[in-house]
């Protein structure tokens, strides 16, 4: 191609590569998001049935009705989790800006999870202080998704640990669990929707959170919005997942891009 026009093309092709990456992921969500409702709908159609097929004591209808509405609500959090994305998307999501201390919310959801945690044989560890700038329900949320897909990928006697840090720029949250390797490229997948690293266990495998998919997408949309950083590493038997905050010390403003290879 002539010189003067050699940069115009390569930015072009970077463009439509772009493009074309934006659509494929759109046809995948699609069909991730009719898989994933077509299994509650096809159970509930299928309890519905069953039920309707012979006369049935009132004990019996009452366990119809929860197994039900155990599949509404999966559904509805579905949903729920698809619309918070979606805000995400669209640059709608403002969270606030409050200092926080991460290792009174960390114990706070030490002691929400704590009976879980105990039914499973998994112990719950927390190490080092640190303070951060965020919205406390956004950030909640965010280790809630982390510890809850910790824990359920933990084997009895295990461990789950949380480690804080305050270098003095960047508050830096770390929850890891053991669990067989992860290779790079499926961990730099992770926080896409849907995606699962373990295919035995389902259509794509299972990802955070409360079972829809979805977790690790909202996560990495939370961090993002307080302008931080999170990433997926594998190693030495530990499966880790990193968020970078900004300090409570400083303003947001203030603050250099935050790192993400600090793991």
């Amino acid at each position: 191609m002539p010189a003067e026009i050699k940069s115009l093309v390569v930015a072009f092709n970077a463009m439509l590569a772009r493009l074309e990456g934006s659509f494929q992921r759109l046809s995948e969500v699609s069909a991730d998001i009719a898989h994933e409702l077509r299994t509650p709908i096809s159970t509930l159609t299928l309890q519905t049935q069953v039920a309707l097929n012979a006369a049935r004591d009132a004990e019996e209808y009452r366990e119809v009705l929860y197994s039900s509405l155990e599949e509404y609500e999966r559904m509805g959090q579905m949903i729920g989790d698809m619309l918070f994305l979606a805000r995400a998307d669209h640059g709608l999501l403002h969270p606030t800006a409050e200092a926080l201390d991460l290792e009174t919310q960390v114990q706070d959801l030490f002691d929400y999870f704590d009976a879980w945690a105990e039914e499973r044989g998994v112990s719950l560890v927390l190490t080092g202080t640190a303070c951060a700038r965020a919205d406390p329900l956004m950030l909640r949320r965010a280790l809630s998704n982390l510890l809850s897909n910790a824990i359920r990928h933990t084997g009895a006697g295990a461990q789950v640990r949380v480690q804080l840090e305050d270098d003095g720029r960047h508050a830096w949250i770390r929850v890891e669990n053991p669990g067989p390797p992860i290779p790079p490229e499926q961990a730099a997948r992770l926080f896409e929707r849907f995606y699962r690293a373990d295919t035995s266990r389902g259509r794509r495998g299972e990802a955070a959170g409360s079972g829809t998919g979805l977790g690790l997408a909202i996560v990495k949309s939370i961090v993002e919005a307080h302008g931080g950083a999170v990433e997926a590493s594998s190693r030495a038997g530990w499966t880790r997942f990193t968020m970078a905050l900004p300090v409570a010390r400083m303003r947001i403003a203030e603050l250099a891009p935050v790192p993400t290879n600090k793991t």
